[in-house]
């Protein structure tokens, strides 16, 4: 053989190996927000072994949630911890505030566990017209002040600050991408915070929610909120003309509105880094919410991410989240049922339907998940027909549990008045732990170990969290710490979700 023939083969075997980088680059970069906001959560220790089994190596927690950090320690998975909206005016107060949070929730898992935090997500969706100005003037000076806090503590560097913002932050007179702006009423907050985060080598962060758009307005194109592909997808609806751009889903028409707002305000899009920060559909809790929609928006998404595909306006793919990883039980429904449904998987980390994550992987379930005795609370035989008394009985046990799956169009919708009932006994029953009387209701209940499940609607039984060995309690402990997490955040304030970084 040749100088001349080793040197070919040689430059050949050197391009295959970048060709094949540059294929699993997409696909080792898989990312999810963890939500706590769960009656019975995962363990940290499972949660953070599902993750791995997963490939994700990327995760955001809305708050410094004590037994998740310590469990990512030395995990190999980068970390984007939040602080809640709760804690905003606290940030804002004084610098010295913003230095004993990051010493307590930063500082403290690097260097004590190997927690590898990346990111500090200042406030969640602070500018949502429904907190009527409630966080404007605290959001930006507890931006400033946690960034100065990160600096002071030698982390300038290495972790990042950023504000997770709602998608009407920006706006479009006449409904086109090109003539995105920043909402009017924070438009100049919004060119300083963009700046701010710009300057320091920050990214900015968005949430971008088609299901929301479909759910809101009768009106609304259905394929237009799904993706070419995958099914189907924007093949079947007129697509927004925009110029010489024809927009053939929402999620790309909503990001280069963002884009046009960066644009006509001085930032360069290209040179600013964009994440998007939740994007999802949920499985239950509404008609337009089940896991063939779910499954259908989230595996376009990620066909699209894994192949680095951008928008229109920004060819560069943005970090994407798909919200969430698993449901949340505790969520705050004012926004709507669905809102406890998110999660590619179940309360106890089962799959809900298949995804595909690139690379010949499929999305599998959490492994040592401990379960309550197999037994459910139904209504009793003897209860008689006073449908009246179930009502008020199951009434009472829905405002203690999750009864969202009964709703209309949701997957417990076509149950009879008796397994209706039922179903709310036994939501009641695996909340409180099986413990002794809380299948009475009067004598109105009785337990069985015949599963009631029928059809699409899963009477679950519960985790039994007392089983597993956990990591710490829930929450900051101990006399010398201060307790910095909020319980009963806003729904919008913790959220899960999947990404493929480039």
């Amino acid at each position: 053989m040749g100088r001349h023939d080793t040197y070919q083969k040689l430059i050949y075997f050197c391009l295959s190996i970048l060709l094949l980088h540059n294929v699993l680059k997409n696909v080792e970069g898989l990312a999810c927000n963890w939500g706590t906001m769960a009656s019975h959560p995962l363990p940290p220790n499972i949660v953070v072994k599902l993750l791995r089994d997963n490939g994700f190596n990327k995760v955001k927690l809305f708050e410094a949630d004590s037994g998740a950090l310590r469990a990512l320690g030395k995990s190999g998975i980068q970390v984007m911890v939040g602080i809640p909206n709760d804690l905003l005016a606290t940030m804002a107060s004084t610098v010295t505030a913003a230095e004993l949070w990051v010493q307590q929730n930063v500082s403290q898992y690097i260097s004590k566990y190997g927690t590898d935090i990346r990111y500090v997500a200042v406030g969640n969706e602070p500018f949502l017209k429904t907190y009527k100005d409630r966080f404007v003037h605290l959001t930006f000076p507890a931006l400033q002040n946690v960034q100065a806090a990160l600096v002071k503590a030698g982390l300038g560097r290495q972790v990042k600050v950023t504000v997770p913002l709602n998608a009407d932050v920006y706006e479009s007179g006449d409904g086109l991408p090109s003539s995105g702006d920043f909402r009017s009423d924070i438009k100049t907050l919004m060119i300083s915070i963009v700046r701010f985060l710009a300057d320091s080598v920050s990214p900015v962060t968005f949430n971008i929610y088609p299901f929301l758009s479909l759910n809101a307005d009768p009106n609304f194109p259905r394929e237009y909120a799904f993706f070419p592909g995958s099914g189907g997808g924007g093949g079947g609806t007129k697509p927004v003309v925009d110029g010489s751009i024809s927009y053939t889903n929402v999620f790309d028409a909503n990001f280069d509105t963002l884009v046009s707002a960066l644009e006509k305000n001085g930032f360069d899009p290209n040179k600013v880094e964009i994440i998007v920060g939740e994007v999802g559909w949920p499985t239950d809790g509404d008609p337009n919410a089940n896991p063939a929609m779910a499954q259908r928006f989230n595996q376009g998404l990620l066909n699209r991410i894994l192949q680095g595909q951008g928008t229109p306006r920004r060819k560069t793919a943005p970090e994407v989240y798909i919200f969430s990883l698993v449901d949340e039980d505790i969520k705050s429904i004012d926004p709507g049922k669905f809102e406890r449904h998110w999660g590619i998987l179940s309360y106890d980390g089962a799959v809900k339907y298949p995804l595909s994550l690139g690379n010949g992987r499929q999305l599998v379930p959490a492994k040592g998940v401990r379960y309550q005795a197999r037994e459910w609370c139904v209504l009793s035989p003897r209860a008689g027909g006073n449908v009246a008394t179930w009502a008020s009985s199951a009434d009472y046990a829905c405002q203690q549990a999750d009864c969202t799956s009964l709703g209309p169009g949701s997957s417990c919708a076509a149950l009879d008045s008796v397994a209706n009932a039922s179903y709310a006994f036994n939501m009641y029953f695996q909340r409180m732990d099986h413990r002794s009387g809380s299948c009475n209701f009067n004598g109105l209940g009785t337990t069985t170990k015949i599963d009631p499940s029928r059809g699409s609607c899963r009477f679950p039984i519960q985790i039994d969290t007392s089983r597993h060995e956990t990591l710490r309690p829930r929450g900051n402990s101990g006399a010398t710490e201060v307790k910095w997490r909020t319980v009963g955040a806003v729904a919008v304030a913790v959220a899960v979700g999947c990404a493929v970084f480039n």
